[in-house]
């Protein structure tokens, strides 16, 4: 008669430590407020988001319209007025093929000085040890705050007149080689790669060039896609320094093209504001594009992935 008795009690005392140990059902007040900020959230969100893409939006109808129709109703498409000419009448006084060509080489090699300059400078101002490595970094820092507007005139005359590269691809990449925004932003992912990964392959022999090639660069992608993004947009809508370096039309990149065709030939097409923003939108859809794609690449992060407890 005892073992039951002692049974029951344990029993007893254990539904009564799961009842205490069961989280409290939420109150019908609590979850109508939390219901309520959800709906609020999305609903500045969506709103956010609406005013975020009216402009691309505006641009797609307007590059389509026959005949421009600015008020409130041109905002929906109208199948009467809708046409790819003002594609064909950009494209007939510029190349926008040629335009897209230029821009996207002096975007990638933009892109790739920023990558290999910034992963060399990056790691070596977070994993090396050697005298001066504060001073340079508070150098990267003291750049950021430079403008670029600045430096113009001075590189102008140094890489047109001193070293002969107007109207010269190299011209216009070689003041953006080396982007102090991807060197901080490789050097931070770098610090957060446990050190013990670094001695462990030193241990093993590897020398910093196969240490940074094979355990670094692996571990920081994110990085190099994030700085990729970053960077992308300049060069990409970049104009005053490509319009300085360069006078050849076949040599200007699509945003320089089309700044001239705005200022020069738009006003005697039949409709300069369709043209215009045709033009803008083919310039807009490879960005667009991009980051459409590499979207979650802000967020991943995988250098935890390399560490196990």
């Amino acid at each position: 008669m005892t073992r039951p008795l002692v049974q029951e009690g344990a029993a007893a005392v254990g539904s009564e430590a799961s009842a205490r140990q069961a989280p409290a059902a939420p109150r019908p007040r609590a979850r109508r407020r939390s219901k309520g900020t959800a709906t609020l959230r999305g609903v500045v969100l969506g709103i956010g988001a609406v005013a975020f893409l009216f402009p691309f939006y505006y641009m797609v109808v307007g590059s389509l319209q026959r005949t421009p129709d600015q008020t409130l109703s041109g905002l929906v498409p109208d199948p009467g007025n809708l046409t790819l000419e003002n594609f064909a009448a950009v494209n007939s006084r510029i190349s926008l093929l040629t335009g897209l060509l230029n821009s996207g080489l002096f975007t990638g090699g933009v892109l790739l000085c920023t990558v290999v300059f910034g992963v060399l400078v990056g790691y070596a101002l977070a994993v090396l040890e050697w005298r001066g490595r504060g001073a340079t970094f508070a150098l990267v820092l003291l750049v950021q705050v430079i403008p670029f507007q600045l430096l113009q005139i001075p590189l102008y005359v140094l890489i047109a007149r001193d070293y002969g590269l107007a109207d010269n691809l190299l011209g216009m990449i070689l003041p953006f080689a080396i982007n102090s925004t991807a060197v901080i932003v490789f050097r931070q992912y770098f610090l957060q790669v446990p050190r013990e990964m670094f001695e462990a392959a030193r241990i093993d022999g590897a020398r910093e060039v196969r240490l940074l090639w094979s355990v670094a660069i692996p571990l920081v992608r994110p990085a190099m896609v994030t700085a990729l993004l970053l960077t992308f947009i300049g060069p990409w809508n970049e104009f005053l320094w490509p319009f300085l370096i360069t006078k050849q039309a076949d040599k200007q990149p699509l945003a320089v093209s089309l700044a001239n065709y705005i200022s020069a030939v738009a006003s005697s097409t039949a409709n300069p504001f369709g043209a215009v923003t045709a033009g803008a939108l083919v310039l807009a859809v490879p960005v667009i594009v991009l980051f459409i794609v590499f979207q979650r690449y802000f967020v991943s992060s995988d250098i935890g992935s390399g560490v196990k407890g």
